[in-house]
């Protein structure tokens, strides 16, 4: 009997009912349940961000989807292929002239001389090659070129003197304006080719769907690569880097809105020719923005100039370079416009041109204070302002109007920037 109890005890009986295994999950579970992980993750991220005055792009996303809501909701024919294709085209060339006033916000300076240099490079390219009948491409380098000298007399008169740029550019402006008018003459207009190099400019389009669908993947692979490369180096040397999910839920944000708007291009007339150049300028000095000595060299003059001096920077180089990058950009977008309406005036480059020039880099994110901005803030500033000009324009409402709304869209995006700078110096970011 005690070896039975023993036996007993050392084996014990198994349970009449058998144990129920718990059910595993399928792997569509999991990877939704990595995904909601993922989202509260980013989420948080987020949250932590916008508390700490840490924007970013949000504002203006939010804005333009606001601007475009309200206009389809007024008139159906907004978001249409055609309208969307027109709006695509017209914000390159003042596009252009943001993206290089940007430079110039970085460093905590304003351009206000690049409406006028627009018009002399515009002017410049039209009287040689029309009056003087020099090749359109020699003649068109050479307007880009004079824009380039401009800028360049400018900034390094800003950076020898210290005068502030804003004076210097101001004083630009008239004179590039009296050059402009020098240069047209007695006639004051000069119609351009329309079948010419510059016409074709904004009038081209890739009939080819395979085209803009081809440059949507590409420039989708691009942004992954790009990340990913960045998110290797970050954890090599041991910084803060980007999740494998984040990346991946970035380029997917990404290649549904390129592929969107390839689909909506090619319901009309294809790729434009003018969008093309102006997203691989942006995405091009964005490039060199923020991977680049030079780059790194203009955002840390835009924090202080005083500390950027004492660190050895090459300071005159970088404030005459960066005049010179906006003068270069200012003659680009100078041809556009010119191409656009297939003529030079005494008027071209007037108006609001450099008011919403500077107004679409503001709105877009970049900072009046200099040190915080990219390129890809002037174009989604010009987007919004465009819009509205566009959708103004369906609806037939005034100019004055427009004026109004587009004054208290940049004036909003003043407050947050200065809103967003308060609170990052409180949280010690700024």
């Amino acid at each position: 009997m005690r070896r039975t109890a023993d036996n007993a005890r050392a084996h014990p009986t198994e349970p009449t009912e058998p144990d129920t295994e718990a059910p595993q999950p399928s792997r569509g579970q999991v990877f939704a349940r990595a995904v909601a992980r993922g989202v509260d993750r980013q989420v948080a991220v987020a949250r932590r961000k916008l508390s700490a005055g840490e924007l970013g792009s949000l504002p203006v996303v939010l804005v333009l989807a606001a601007v475009w809501i309200t206009f389809q909701s007024l008139n159906q024919s907004f978001l249409s292929p055609r309208n969307l294709s027109n709006l695509s085209v017209d914000v390159a060339g003042t596009g252009l002239i943001a993206v290089g006033i940007v430079f110039v916000l970085l460093i905590g300076e304003l351009d206000l001389s690049v409406g006028s240099i627009s018009g002399l490079a515009a002017a410049v390219f039209a009287v040689l090659n029309v009056n003087n009948g020099v090749p359109e491409w020699l003649a068109a380098l050479i307007g880009v070129l004079t824009g380039t000298a401009a800028g360049t007399i400018q900034g390094f008169s800003f950076a020898k003197t210290r005068v502030p740029a804003f004076v210097v550019t101001l004083a630009g402006l008239l004179t590039w304006n009296g050059f402009m008018l020098y240069i047209l003459g007695a006639s004051g207009t000069v119609n351009l080719d329309e079948h010419g190099l510059v016409a074709r400019l904004t009038s081209y389009y890739f009939t080819n769907d395979a085209v803009a669908y081809g440059l949507a993947a590409i420039a989708a692979a691009m942004v992954f690569l790009v990340c990913y490369q960045d998110r290797r180096r970050r954890k090599a040397v041991g910084m803060p880097y980007r999740s494998l999910r984040g990346i991946v839920t970035r380029t997917g944000v990404l290649a549904v809105i390129a592929f969107t708007g390839a689909y909506l291009l090619n319901r009309f007339q294809g790729l434009p020719l003018a969008l093309l150049i102006f997203l691989a300028v942006v995405a091009g000095l964005d490039i060199v923005l923020r991977r680049t000595h030079y780059g790194r060299q203009i955002y840390a003059l835009g924090g202080s100039v005083e500390a950027a001096r004492r660190a050895s920077l090459s300071v005159t180089g970088v404030q005459t370079a960066v005049l010179a990058i906006s003068g270069t950009m200012a003659a680009i977008g100078g041809l556009f416009l010119a191409s656009r309406i297939t003529s030079v005036s005494q008027s071209s480059g007037s108006g609001v041109l450099l008011l919403n020039a500077i107004a679409a880099a503001v709105i877009g994110g970049t900072s009046l204070f200099g040190g915080r901005g990219t390129t890809w803030s002037a174009a989604l500033g010009m987007l919004i302002i465009q819009s509205i000009a566009s959708g103004m324009a369906l609806t037939d409402t005034p100019a004055a109007v427009q004026f109004v709304i587009t004054g208290g869209v940049l004036f909003a995006a003043v407050v947050i920037d200065s809103l967003s700078r308060r609170s990052q110096k409180a949280h010690g970011r700024a």
